[in-house]
């Protein structure tokens, strides 16, 4: 029978197992390389909409966020959690008052990643050339640094498989132009752009080859979109994105767009735009457009 004594001892030596476990470091994949980091980290200011969505599904708690979250499914932290700046300026003594022990930043705050470092290690998570397979090692990299490793497997699953699905319901189904209307400017996306990935991890066939990759896409006319004659049409509305009123299915109803095979056979795909946009890369950011491209093809 163990002594008092040696209960407390031994209850000492189990909470400071148990606290050595919770300091150990972990060697994590960033946008930067690898970086080693003290796992579990209890405080985490984010200033990157994808990483709040992945850490968010994962179930893991952030301590602060920018000023706007852009995502309806990320509408709970909104008043909730401190504000420590915007996607592109930190508010630096906010940061300090938090004292975090952790600060990600990603995408539009990737280029204070030496400020921020002043306050707290700092991560750059970004998310761009491969969106998916980026998506996937955040995801990875997440589980692995906090502890939930088999939540990440689970979403990663299930993320494989939406992909799956979608590639299936639009294979043989024709071409495809990716366009972002912002009120009455249209740009195409294609191989290379920000958008690329919905026809590298979907196999979904460009409408139009060579367009330009620049992250503002290549500035087209209505003239060009019936030349190209695309099978279908995906749309994103930047206006509606960053929370203006939106405007693509207007901007997008004229006789040209109409006669397409797209218009002709209702094949013109309106996604969610924050998600895509705003969080392209956060694990429900995917999961979004997967359904309704999977919807939208028929699957």
């Amino acid at each position: 029978m163990l002594t008092p004594l040696r209960r407390a001892g031994l209850a000492l030596a189990l909470s400071l197992s148990a606290t050595a476990a919770l300091a150990q470091d972990v060697t994590i994949a960033t946008a930067t390389g690898e970086v080693t980091l003290p796992a579990h980290p209890a405080t985490v200011a984010v200033l990157d909409i994808a990483a709040i969505d992945t850490l968010n599904a994962l179930g893991v708690p952030v301590a602060g966020v920018p000023d706007k979250l852009y995502v309806d499914y990320l509408s709970p932290l909104a008043g909730a959690v401190p504000v420590v700046g915007t996607l592109f300026e930190p508010d630096l003594e906010a940061l300090a008052a938090l004292s975090p022990d952790l600060i990600i930043a990603g995408g539009r705050s990737s280029t204070q990643v030496e400020a921020l470092s002043a306050v707290a290690p700092t991560i750059d998570m970004t998310i761009w050339e491969d969106l998916v397979g980026e998506a996937r090692a955040r995801i990875a990299a997440y589980g692995t640094l906090f502890g939930k490793e088999a939540k990440a497997a689970e979403l990663t699953a299930t993320l494989d498989a939406k992909i799956a699905a979608v590639k299936d319901a639009a294979a043989g189904k024709g071409r495809a132009l990716i366009l972002m209307t912002n009120g009455p400017k249209v740009a195409a996306y294609g191989k290379g752009s920000r958008f690329s990935w919905l026809h590298d991890a979907l196999a979904i066939p460009e409408a139009f080859e060579n367009l330009n990759p620049d992250t503002h896409g290549d500035a087209v006319s209505f003239e060009f979109i019936a030349e190209v004659n695309p099978d279908w049409i995906i749309v994103v509305d930047r206006s509606a994105a960053i929370g203006e009123p939106a405007s693509a299915s207007d901007t997008l109803k004229n006789d040209l767009v109409a006669a397409t095979t797209a218009g002709q056979k209702g094949q013109i795909i309106y996604l969610s735009s924050a998600p895509i946009y705003v969080a392209g890369g956060g694990y429900t950011s995917l999961s979004t457009t997967l359904d309704e491209l999977l919807k939208g093809f028929g699957g």
